[in-house]
């Protein structure tokens, strides 16, 4: 993701330097709103907040040897990008007409955006409609491919929830085609500034700090402890929450881990919210500089043991190119590791639709090209080596 966070920060500098102008109108819309009045003094009494921004529970360790921004932005592995097009599974609304046999299934429409049925219900998790990860539509991290199910054709839902306000997660075009949908948005402390900035009515928006909980529709969806950053500006980092999420129906548990480095509350989502039927865990993106911020495909393995985990569903890959390693590499990695630990994985095509109680073998759809393993590129986080065996 920090890539990607480098691109908006060029882009943001540029408009800064040159004046603005219209690309000046598009980049503050695109910012979001500032988190002020009754929202800052709600974020103000959250035992997460200090020092005018929000903080980890962890502390983040710099690592030495740091590289370049000219090599996150153009270097890394020859395979970042595909070479031939990705197979995409098609949706229309009249997929979902008929719900699930055994109440649980989750669409993968890329990266980390899901559409969740789930006893009855659907949530749209961190929905990312847009050509790019970044405040400019000609500027940053492209998609891969298309949308497999175009914004025209998704179905009545009685939830959006979003994990963080990053450009890979939280899209304006996106929430701005949602706007009169009459649906409900849960999301972190502070991240409602952005959604009223973008016509988002307030009566609309549920904000929550971690571990607290709000009912929708028949579901108790709970924002969970998360090891991350945020912002979408220049001086806006830190200022709104991120979280991870459990979204708990009559009959079925599922956990959407966010973006998140390993950390001990995980034990505790576990012990308190699971076990869960289906797990979806941020596993692309990684890098050994950002091992405090991001979980990286092995410890995402173990993130779905620690929250016991039913089925694993790896995301956060395949649709941006946001990182150093190879595009397939995520999924390699999560696959040998959750071989050695007897987990259970769902690899879908993107546009698949993954049913936990009906899952079958992993079907390779991506190309075989070479990658590093974690011998070759580790990726730990630190102040956690009693939950890694150290």
């Amino acid at each position: 993701m920090l890539v990607g966070v480098l691109w908006a920060l060029v882009a943001l500098l540029a408009v800064a330097v040159v004046g603005g102008g219209a690309l000046g109108v598009v980049a503050r819309e695109a910012v979001g709103g500032p988190v002020a009045g009754a929202r800052l003094a709600r974020a103000e009494r959250s035992p997460q907040w200090r020092g005018g921004r929000f903080v980890n529970r962890l502390p983040r360790v710099e690592t030495a040897g740091g590289r370049a921004a000219s090599e996150f932005l153009f270097g890394g592995s020859d395979y970042r990008v595909p070479s031939a097009p990705i197979p995409v599974v098609r949706r229309a609304a009249a997929d979902y007409v008929r719900p699930p046999a055994s109440g649980l299934r989750v669409t993968w429409l890329g990266h980390s955006t899901l559409l969740l049925e789930i006893d009855g219900r659907r949530v749209l998790i961190d929905p990312v409609w847009g050509e790019r990860a970044s405040p400019f539509p000609f500027l940053g991290p492209k998609r891969f491919f298309a949308p497999p199910l175009p914004l025209a054709e998704l179905p009545a839902i009685d939830a959006v929830v979003i994990s963080h306000d990053h450009y890979d997660h939280l899209d304006l075009p996106t929430v701005k085609a949602l706007v009169g949908r009459g649906v409900r948005w849960v999301v972190p402390l502070g991240v409602g500034a952005h959604l009223a900035a973008w016509g988002v009515p307030e009566r609309d928006v549920t904000e929550l700090d971690w571990w607290e909980a709000a009912q929708v529709a028949g579901l108790a969806l709970t924002a969970t402890p998360a090891r991350h950053f945020s912002g979408r500006g220049l001086d806006d980092a830190a200022r709104t929450l991120w979280a991870g999420w459990a979204i708990a129906g009559p009959a079925h548990r599922v956990f959407y881990s966010g973006d998140t480095a390993l950390h001990d509350e995980f034990v505790a989502i576990g012990e308190r919210l699971g076990p869960f039927d289906l797990t979806m865990i941020e596993a692309g993106a990684y890098d050994a500089m950002w091992a405090d911020v991001h979980l990286g495909p092995e410890q995402a393995v173990l993130a779905h043991r620690l929250v016991r985990g039913g089925v694993m569903l790896p995301v956060h890959w395949g649709l941006f190119d946001l990182a150093l390693h190879g595009w397939t590499e995520p999924m390699e990695r999560v696959l040998v590791a959750a071989d050695a630990q007897r987990v259970r994985v769902a690899a879908p095509r993107p546009g698949d639709m993954v049913e936990p109680a009906a899952l079958g073998p992993v079907a390779r759809w991506w190309p075989a090209v070479p990658w590093e393993r974690v011998a070759e590129a580790p990726v730990w986080s630190s102040s956690v080596d009693h939950l890694l065996g150290r």
